[in-house]
């Protein structure tokens, strides 16, 4: 991820602007409503200016052993929304959006984003790494090779918001120091 949008300030939808403040539910009314896919800083817009509360969130929180856990707000052809809910030391593999952009809002606890470029003969190599708390927004271009995940060392539950447009469907996955590229379809029992 670790895209840096500068948020342009209004929206393009239907050219209104958002208000001020929107709701889990008022987000999902704007990406509902998207007929094509949103910018990126679209994307950005909207998570910088939500404020979802806990009871929202409920119907879609839920945190399992072994791997983080995909609960699906909305989708249509344009764009969705997800909440994901990580215990610590759950990550990501290391993927691209195959297309997609994305933005991620950190909801609740510690997000870590390590990045990665690829060289087709040297394969994968390891670039930067990030932290970003809740309330942070952060978010993944085309392309992007990243992983995320909630640190081992958080000792603490994770929630983000994820939206992607258009909404993902198989990612590349890869392996540091490899130039082996394979496909990924996320779990869709779990959203």
């Amino acid at each position: 991820m670790s895209t840096l949008v500068d948020s342009p300030g209004s929206s393009q939808i239907t050219g209104a602007k958002p208000p001020a403040r929107l709701s889990l539910r008022g987000l999902a009314e704007i990406l509902e409503a998207q007929r094509t896919p949103p910018t990126l800083e679209q994307l950005y817009e909207w998570l910088e200016n939500t404020e979802i509360s806990r009871e929202e969130l409920k119907p879609y929180l839920g945190f399992k052993e072994g791997n983080y856990w995909r609960h699906r707000v909305c989708r249509n052809e344009s764009v969705e929304m997800l909440v994901l809910c990580w215990r610590p030391g759950h990550r990501t593999p290391i993927h691209d959006h195959n297309g997609s952009h994305g933005a991620v809002l950190v909801y609740d606890g510690v997000l870590w984003e390590s990045n990665f470029k690829f060289d087709e003969k040297s394969g994968l190599a390891y670039q930067e790494g990030r932290e970003y708390r809740s309330g942070q927004v952060t978010g993944a271009g085309v392309p992007d090779i990243h992983q995320l995940g909630n640190p081992d060392v958080s000792g603490q539950n994770l929630i983000t918001i994820h939206v992607y447009a258009p909404p993902l469907g198989v990612l590349k996955t890869y392996k540091v120091g490899s130039p082996e590229i394979t496909l990924y379809t996320p779990d869709e029992s779990t959203v």
